[in-house]
């Protein structure tokens, strides 16, 4: 699914126009963005939480050069759904293959 997808879904459940329902999605995405630059976990009851995770130091390679690097510590962005949320995925989607 995209976003014009969920737009496009979000405008014909509720009747509003979609260019209203763009502005909404891009303005919650941009907050969640926003306060995770800044540092901030974002937490949406019954849904989940957008939270920093930070990895460790660490030694990586470089195959083409043939030459060991450091990387740094840093943080990055993760999604953990919450646990009725995972639940419900869990029982409604079909295990294939």
């Amino acid at each position: 699914m995209t976003k014009a997808d969920i737009v496009t879904r979000i405008s014909d459940r509720t009747g509003l126009e979609k260019s209203d329902v763009l502005a909404v999605v891009e303005g919650f995405m941009r907050e969640v963005k926003s306060s995770m630059e800044s540092g901030e976990n974002v937490y949406l009851r019954g849904f989940g939480s957008f939270v920093l995770k930070k990895r460790a130091e660490k030694t990586g390679r470089n195959i083409s050069k043939n030459t060991t690097l450091i990387i740094p510590a840093h943080y990055i962005p993760s999604f953990k759904p919450a646990k009725t949320f995972a639940e419900e995925v869990k029982s409604n989607v079909e295990v294939k293959g």
